[in-house]
């Protein structure tokens, strides 16, 4: 018992969690210039809140700030609500580069090869136009 007691991790500070952001934003995530193909339209933020829909709200919740997702909290580093400062400070190409790779050891899994670059342009679109935390529900898987 007093081996897993000694084990314990604590969150990381603010100094700490200043210089990780910056450095995934400067240097480890890629395709900081890349720009957007797709318009932003009704019809593109639409489809990337369905694309959104079947392969990222397990995690992020239906509206992207983590409503009803039982574990956001629970887990080390926690689940980012895509609304704050540090998801939409990342350009369009690094919103992509995520979605195609992933963060690793975040737990955030890559998806190239899942959805095709359309989907995932689209969910970088749906990301900057999320809708108020709360307003779209809880995610079906959770609610029984």
């Amino acid at each position: 018992m007093l081996g897993l007691i000694a084990c314990k991790a604590s969150p990381p500070g603010k100094l700490e969690t200043k210089i990780v952001t910056t450095a995934k934003h400067h240097f480890f995530i890629g395709n900081k210039r890349q720009a957007n193909p797709l318009v932003e339209s009704p019809e593109t933020i639409a489809d990337g809140k369905e694309a959104f829909s079947h392969y990222c709200v397990a995690c992020h919740g239906m509206d992207g700030q983590n409503t009803g997702v039982p574990f956001a909290d629970h887990i080390s580093p926690p689940i980012p609500s895509l609304s704050s400062r540090e998801v939409q400070q990342y350009t369009d190409g690094q919103l992509k580069w995520i979605l195609d790779f992933g963060i690793r050891p975040s737990g955030m899994p890559g998806s190239k090869g899942i959805l095709s670059d359309d989907e995932l342009w689209s969910i970088v679109i749906f990301l900057r136009h999320l809708p108020p935390a709360g307003s779209q529900g809880v995610p079906e898987m959770y609610t029984h």
